[in-house]
C-alpha cells in the first residue's frame, strides 16, 4: 500500500514538473535552428508549418522577410550563439505558455508564447 501511494505521489510530481516540457522543447528547437542560422527551418517552427514554402500566402500576417528582420543577424537578439531555456509559465486563463530564454548570456530575456492547441510561436504578450 505504501509503495502505491509513493508511486502515485511521485507520478504527480513528475507530471507537474514536466507539464511544460512539450512547449519548452518547441522553443528549444526554434532557438537551435536560429543558432545554426537555419532561418527557414526556424520560421517553419515559429509557424508550426515545416512546409510553409509550399504556401507562403497562408502566413501573410508575419511573412518570412519580416521574421528574418526580427530574428536574423540584424534583429534584436543578433546572432544566436548560445541560449538556455529558463522555464515556462502558464498564465491564468491563457491559451498558451510563456517560455523564457536566456540568449547569449544577456540579462534581458526572450519570452516566447507557445499556443497550446497548435504549438505556433509568437512574441509573448506578458
Amino acid at each position: 500500500m505504501v509503495v502505491v501511494i509513493v508511486a502515485a505521489v511521485l507520478a504527480v510530481v513528475i507530471l507537474i514538473r514536466f507539464r511544460n516540457w512539450p512547449y519548452e522543447h518547441v522553443v528549444h528547437n526554434f532557438f537551435q535552428a536560429l543558432q545554426q542560422q537555419d532561418y527557414e527551418k526556424a520560421y517553419g517552427i515559429w509557424m508550426h508549418d515545416p512546409e510553409w514554402k509550399q504556401h507562403p500566402e497562408r502566413h501573410k500576417n508575419y511573412p518570412f522577410g519580416e521574421f528574418h528582420t526580427d530574428w536574423g543577424p540584424g534583429g534584436e537578439w543578433g546572432l544566436i550563439r548560445e541560449f538556455q531555456i529558463d522555464g515556462a509559465v502558464r498564465p491564468k486563463n491563457g491559451s498558451g505558455v510563456v517560455v523564457q530564454v536566456t540568449v547569449n548570456h544577456r540579462a534581458d530575456k526572450a519570452r516566447i508564447w507557445v499556443e497550446k492547441k497548435d504549438k505556433t510561436l509568437t512574441f509573448s504578450p506578458f
